[in-house]
């Protein structure tokens, strides 16, 4: 009768425990789901300024004053970063920096 009882206490245990991880593990999918999201928001955020800032580089400019030139390196450099950031986040779903940039130019 002893070992009955321990048993049954043993499955007991068992199965609240098992109930606290599923719970603990539908908590962690879900962050894991917003997080997903979120970067995949930012991602978009980021493709629309990336293209944005190379409209902006392609056109000429006509002022030569060392202030204009800084302020479009800063552009340039603003476009590289974003660049970089977009391939950092989406390093293993196989999207080619190479192929992006030479499209874009």
């Amino acid at each position: 009768m002893s070992l009955e009882l321990i048993l049954i206490s043993l499955c007991c245990i068992l199965f609240v425990l098992s109930v606290f991880l599923c719970w603990k593990l539908y908590q962690f999918s879900v962050l894991i789901i917003d997080l997903e999201d979120a970067i995949e928001e930012s991602l978009d955020i980021l493709d629309e300024k990336y293209s944005n800032l190379n409209e902006i580089i392609k056109k000429p400019v006509f002022f030569d004053s060392v202030e204009v030139r800084q302020v479009i390196s800063e552009i340039r450099g603003c476009h590289d970063a974003i660049l970089v950031i977009a391939n950092k986040l989406t390093r293993k779903t196989g999207a080619i920096s190479g192929e992006i940039e030479k499209k874009n130019n």
